[in-house]
């Protein structure tokens, strides 16, 4: 096997123990202090975890608490790392949020979404006959916005960092250059979309064979120039990426192939800071992201809707509770497709949408027998609908020793961006620009919506549904959440907080439930088809129209569990994913 043998022991939780050929490649690490990994499904976090999509960079992660480092610094290390082990998500050529509790209680909320390009305009992706060109908005380079993952890392690791930013960088660029082993989720993935991944030469250079077809499970994957970029971003961090030999390589290899990204993009970008949205549901405190996403304003004003039923009467699952769910949900998306937008460009009346009395009076418009059709609650934006957004975002919880907790959600926009590599530098390129209303005044029933405050401008931020949450019961954290899944990822988030709260579920339970979605457009209640018949049925019964999915979301969790007080780190299921601590006897 290529790479040097390190000193990091990994210990296994009985029953739930990880393949050990998925972890060998740790001992691939260079840099390595002498550092006892434990890795599962559900662990312990006394100590701290980290848990994500990926159990190499979890177990990297945990290794930065365990080398003295903050959860800030253990969701900066995984972020790195699933650039490189899970690069359907994981990202340097894409964007995000991280919401941090800080030691003390303190939240703060960093905002690294991608930005339009200056040259942009309203309508850049529609074809002469006035439709939007779906290839041109999803693939290529000229649909990337300007990339912000390293500046809200760099700006997370300025605020609350504590071990050296090389140290979290480094591990990653190791693990490209000597290479892993590809997992059977990653071996899926590229199988799924190689035809598009063709496409680039640069990409297909990578991640497929010599003779063309798609890297198997097992096979052993190195990014040798992708190593050398994140050896870039080590050594010279933001500036590297922003203004540097990383900044003129990547848009050279853009503007060479028809892309608009420019220096000058590159050098006016920054993350902000801006200040997360607070709600409170049954004695608990929600924080949650602020536009220019709109998971926060979905996710609270759901709560504040469903506050006013008795939910905790109800068995998790019953129908009647996800109905009460999918009520909610369409009045708040409703909401949200007819107000919110990039905060610098657009006034969000968060005031309004998530005042209790307002809440109140759309909790009185849910029958609790009977579906609302979404034309009677859409009035005049039901007749004029984007494509749906990409729904392979990826989520890092993370908590350390002294209770300082991060939610970070980021992602390429769809599975693989733009499906294409900036030239020499082994950076997926995002393709948010399909995340603005790409046809201005267009809304239809098939979910697209074309409503002013989130129509493409000059260096603005597209809308987002990320949704990276943090609870708080009595001072102490509760839960920290975030999912994937484009639209469907504030329903996802709801149904693990309400498992918990309403149900007084353990983290692992809640993560389990059976999840739903409905966003107003279409009309249709998403359902997973792990739900039994009965309940189906009396939800069709109420005049919801299903629409069955294998699963929804991909919810990575740290929650206080019930019974025993302590915090626990649970990975989802739904496709791979590991948490990770250091060891404790």
């Amino acid at each position: 096997m290529p790479g040097k043998l390190e000193a990091l022991t990994v210990r296994f939780k009985p029953k739930q123990a990880l393949a050990l050929s998925t972890l060998v490649p740790l001992l691939a690490l260079a840099g390595c202090r002498s550092a006892g990994i434990e890795t599962g499904r559900d662990l312990d976090a006394a100590g701290g975890a980290v848990v994500s999509v990926e159990p190499l960079a979890s177990a990297i992660g945990a290794r930065a608490l365990a080398q003295g480092g903050s959860a800030v610094d253990a969701a900066i290390a995984t972020a790195f790392a699933l650039a490189v082990t899970w690069p359907e998500a994981g990202n340097l050529g894409g964007g995000g949020f991280m919401l941090i509790r800080a030691r003390g209680g303190r939240a703060l909320f960093i905002d690294y979404r991608e930005k339009a390009p200056r040259v942009a305009q309203a309508g850049m992706f529609l074809g002469q006959d006035g439709k939007v060109d779906k290839n041109a908005v999803r693939l290529g380079y000229r649909c990337a916005g300007v990339p912000g993952t390293v500046a809200g890392l760099w700006l997370a690791h300025q605020l609350h960092g504590e071990l050296d930013w090389a140290e979290l960088v480094l591990p990653a660029a190791e693990l490209a250059e000597d290479g892993f082993e590809v997992s059977a989720a990653l071996a899926d993935s590229i199988a799924r979309h190689a035809r598009e991944l063709a496409l680039c030469e640069e990409t297909r250079r990578i991640f497929l064979a010599p003779d063309g077809l798609p890297l198997r499970t097992g096979d052993w994957l190195c990014q040798p120039d992708l190593a050398q970029s994140l050896r870039l971003i080590a050594r010279g961090g933001r500036h590297a990426f922003y203004e540097g030999e990383l900044a003129r390589k990547i848009v050279a290899g853009v503007r060479g192939q028809g892309g608009v990204l420019s220096l000058e993009d590159f050098r006016r970008y920054e993350a902000v800071l801006r200040e997360p949205l607070v709600g409170s549901y049954r004695g608990c405190c929600i924080l949650a992201g602020p536009p220019p996403t709109s998971g926060g304003q979905v996710l609270i004003q759901c709560l504040n809707q469903l506050e006013g039923f008795d939910l905790p009467a109800l068995p998790a699952g019953d129908p009647a509770e996800l109905h009460l769910l999918a009520e909610a949900l369409k009045r708040s998306f409703l909401d949200r497709a007819l107000a919110l937008g990039d905060p610098d460009f657009v006034s969000n009346p968060l005031g309004a949408l998530l005042d209790k009395e307002y809440a109140r009076r759309l909790g009185a418009s849910i029958d609790p027998a009977a579906a609302t059709s979404s034309d009677r609650l859409a009035g005049d934006l039901g007749g004029t609908l984007l494509p749906a957004e990409g729904e392979h975002t990826t989520h890092i919880s993370a908590v350390d020793r002294h209770g300082c907790a991060v939610a970070n959600t980021y992602t390429l926009e769809e599975s693989w961006g733009a499906k294409v590599v900036a030239a020499g530098t082994g950076i997926l390129l995002n393709n948010e620009m399909a995340d603005f209303n790409p046809r201005p005044g267009r809304s239809d029933r098939d979910g697209q919506i074309g409503t002013r405050p989130n129509v493409i401008e000059p260096e603005k931020r597209m809308l987002s549904s990320m949704c990276p949450v943090i609870v708080e019961r009595n001072g102490e954290v509760l839960l920290v959440a975030g999912s994937p899944g484009g639209r469907t990822i504030p329903a996802t988030v709801l149904r693990v907080v309400t498992g918990m709260i309403d149900h007084g579920l353990s983290p692992a339970e809640a993560v389990a439930l059976v999840r739903i979605h409905h966003g107003l457009y279409p009309d249709r209640l998403r359902i997973e088809k792990a739900a039994p018949a009965e309940v189906r049925k009396r939800l069709v019964d109420m005049g919801h129209a299903l629409e069955e999915r294998d699963y929804l979301g991909d919810c990575h969790v740290i929650g206080r569990d019930p019974s025993t007080g302590m915090l626990r780190a649970v990975a989802d299921q739904r496709r791979q994913g590991a948490a990770s601590a250091p060891w404790h006897p």
